[in-house]
């Protein structure tokens, strides 16, 4: 049991492991912190479901470096995510802004979702509708007598 315990603790506290190495880190804790908190919102171009500051990828470590020269620079954080839009579009971004060329990424699952669920409603109704037709005639007195015949053929 404590073996597993063990073995639980060091998964939840290696889960955090950030791709930062020392060297990139910067001397000024407070830039640094800048730094680490736009990092986290930008997206590794070569992983795509990472931020920068997660991955171990060449380019992630090229853009933090960049983003650190930035600061260095003076750059506000609104200038140095421009600077990074700028460079890389929109797509480094993790959380794009909702304007008109981002309307399919952010409206087009849901939209998928409702054209597909409209589309099941009318597919099944249309289908249970297939069977017998809606009003079916009652039986004539031939076809009961026969009806009746054939039952008291299988009882037999």
């Amino acid at each position: 049991m404590r073996s597993v315990l063990a073995l639980l603790a060091a998964l939840l506290l290696g889960a955090p492991a950030l791709a930062v190495t020392p060297q990139e880190r910067l001397a000024d804790p407070a830039l640094e912190a800048r730094a680490r908190a736009i990092s986290q919102n930008l997206r590794c171009l070569v992983c795509q479901n990472e931020s920068i500051d997660e991955s171990d990828a060449d380019l992630a470590h090229d853009i933090r470096v960049l983003l650190r020269q930035r600061m260095l620079a003076g750059d506000t954080d609104a200038q140095a995510v421009q600077y990074m839009v700028a460079r890389y579009g929109q797509f480094v971004l993790l959380r794009p802004p909702v304007e008109p060329a981002t309307w399919v990424l952010w409206y087009g699952p849901g939209a998928l979702l409702l054209v597909a669920g409209l589309g099941t409603v009318i597919w099944l109704r249309r289908r249970s509708g297939m069977g017998a037709p809606a009003s079916v005639p009652p039986l004539t007195d031939v076809e009961r007598q026969r009806l009746d015949a054939m039952l008291r053929e299988t009882e037999r």
